[in-house]
C-alpha cells in the first residue's frame, strides 16, 4: 500500500486524542510495557473482519503443532480475504507505524511486510501457547531487532470460563502478573524485549466449533551492527515439574529449526505440512 493512502479501516484521528494518556500508560506498565485497547475499531469493521476469517481447513495454513505450542497461522497476504489483507496493510502503513512508535517510545520501528511468524493466528479447542520470549532477530534479515508485538482479537462472544488469556510473567518468571482475555475487538501492544515472558499455556476449553482467532502484527528496528540473536525462548513455569523438561527439548529443537531457516533462507511451509498430517489425525474437522 502506498504510504500516502488514506488509512479508512483505521481512526487515526482518535488514537492520536488519546496517544499522550496511552503512552504514559503504556510505558510505565508492568511487568513490561504494554497496553489493552478495547473496541480498536469500528463495531461495523470488526464485524466484517471477523466473519472473514479463514477456517484453519484453507489453503496456506501453517500448523504448529508441537509441545510448545498448538496454534495454526496464515501470513501469505495473497491468500488472506480482502477485510484481513486491508487491515493488515493499514496497520502497516507508515502513518500508523509512527503512532506506535511514539506509544511505545521506540524511534523508527518498521514493519514486516512479510509476516513472518504473525499474520492471522488461530487455535481450536485444546490448543495453546506455552509461556515464552520471542525470537529477537528477523529470520532474513539481520539487522532487523525484535521490538513490539501488536495483537488484535476478533473473539465474538468469548467466556472466561474457556480461558485462552494472554498471560504477561514477570521478567523472573516467578508468577503470572496480568491475564487479558482475547476479547472481540481489544488490541494489546507490549514490547518483545529478552524477557517479555507470555503466552496461553493450559488448553482452551471453546466448544468444538469455536476458535480462538487473533491478527499479530511485530515491529522492528533495523541496527548499525547485528543484535545478540537467539530464537523463542519457552520457559516452564513454577509446578510444571517433568513437563519442564518437555518445554526445554522442544525449545532446544525449534532453535536448530532456526538456525537452519535462516542459513537456508526457508520458510515453515515444509514442516508445516509435516506437523497438518499429524494435527489432521488427531483432530476431525
Amino acid at each position: 500500500m502506498p504510504a500516502n493512502t488514506t488509512l479508512h479501516l483505521l481512526d487515526l484521528d482518535r488514537l492520536s486524542e488519546q496517544l499522550p494518556a496511552l503512552a504514559t500508560a503504556y510505558q510505565s506498565a508492568t511487568p513490561y510495557p504494554h497496553i489493552e485497547i478495547n473496541d480498536f475499531l469500528s463495531p461495523e469493521i470488526a464485524r466484517h473482519t471477523m466473519d472473514a476469517f479463514p477456517a484453519i481447513r484453507d489453503e496456506g495454513w501453517i500448523h504448529y503443532v508441537h509441545v510448545n505450542e498448538r496454534k495454526h497461522g496464515l501470513n501469505k497476504m495473497d491468500l488472506l480475504p480482502p477485510p484481513l489483507r486491508d487491515l493488515i496493510q493499514q496497520f502497516n502503513d507508515p502513518a500508523f507505524v509512527a503512532l506506535i512508535s511514539q506509544l511505545t517510545g521506540i524511534p523508527g520501528l518498521l514493519p514486516d511486510p512479510t509476516l513472518e511468524g504473525g499474520g492471522l493466528h488461530q487455535s481450536r479447542r485444546g490448543g495453546h501457547l506455552n509461556v515464552h520470549a520471542d525470537f529477537t532477530v528477523h529470520p532474513h534479515k539481520r539487522l532487523w531487532r525484535r521490538r513490539v508485538n501488536l495483537l488484535l482479537y476478533l473473539n465474538e462472544g468469548w467466556q472466561e470460563s474457556w480461558g485462552g488469556a494472554l498471560e504477561l510473567w514477570e521478567r523472573d518468571m516467578s508468577q503470572c502478573a496480568r491475564k487479558i482475555l482475547p476479547l472481540f475487538n481489544r488490541v494489546v501492544v507490549f514490547n518483545t524485549d529478552e524477557d517479555s515472558y507470555h503466552g496461553f499455556p493450559d488448553p482452551i476449553q471453546c466448544p468444538e466449533e469455536v476458535t480462538r482467532k487473533s491478527i499479530a502484527l511485530y515491529y522492528f528496528t533495523e541496527e548499525t551492527s547485528a543484535p545478540s540473536k537467539r530464537a523463542t525462548n519457552y520457559r516452564a513455569r513454577p509446578g510444571d515439574g517433568l513437563k519442564g523438561l518437555f518445554i526445554w527439548a522442544d525449545k532446544k529443537a525449534l532453535a536448530v529449526y532456526n538456525v537452519l531457516k535462516g542459513a537456508l533462507g526457508i520458510n515453515d511451509d515444509f514442516v508445516s505440512k509435516v506437523l497438518g498430517m499429524f494435527s489432521r489425525k488427531n483432530h476431525k474437522k
